[in-house]
């Protein structure tokens, strides 16, 4: 794994600007042919499409499927739909070590088959634009059901959803590794 994180770093951080969102096929000495994926900056409308249009502009079958996660964070909802494709076509998650998954990141964490985090996981209750948190939101009900589904159909413990909502969303709280290995982050 150790050989395809330096892979994913020659690979994906050879541009002098990343994309929010980039798909890339290649050999691994070892492993064989891997698609690469990386999510870094803000996770915003459109990334699903771009995620969807990287993937299948890479047809084939690989060893290995990895996302690599640098990211603040950003839309729940948009990171929801790229967790569950993300789950669908097998991909496992990382956080390398330079790297930081905070906030809607650990939606697109919690979809990887496999995990495995070198940097930082941080959690906070989500922004909702007109109001500070999904609490006050007038789509509270709908957007916490839909939360709940989603770490349900991930296999994720509720205890991490009830986590992120005792997080103010102006407040961030790094999970330990103990706590990434409890809320099956790890």
């Amino acid at each position: 794994m150790f050989q395809a994180v330096i892979f994913c770093v020659a690979v994906l951080g050879s541009g002098a600007a990343l994309a929010k969102v980039e798909v890339q096929a290649g050999p691994h000495k070892s492993l064989g042919r891997i698609l690469l994926a990386k999510v870094s900056e803000d996770i915003v409308a459109g990334d699903y499409e771009a995620l969807l249009k990287g993937i299948t502009g890479n047809p084939g079958t690989y060893a290995k499927k990895i996302v690599m996660l640098d990211s603040i964070g950003g839309s729940v909802a948009e990171a929801i739909r790229m967790g569950r494709l993300l789950r669908e076509t097998g991909f496992d998650a990382m956080v390398p070590s330079t790297g930081v998954c905070q906030g809607s990141c650990v939606y697109l964490l919690a979809a990887g088959h496999g995990k495995s985090v070198r940097g930082y996981v941080g959690i906070h209750r989500p922004y909702y634009s007109g109001s500070d948190s999904v609490h006050s939101a007038s789509n509270a009900g709908a957007a916490k059901a839909n939360q709940v589904a989603y770490f349900k159909e991930m296999q994720i413990p509720l205890e991490l959803l009830e986590a992120i909502n005792s997080t103010a969303p102006q407040r961030m709280r790094v999970l330990s590794p103990p706590e990434l290995a409890r809320y099956g982050l790890k």
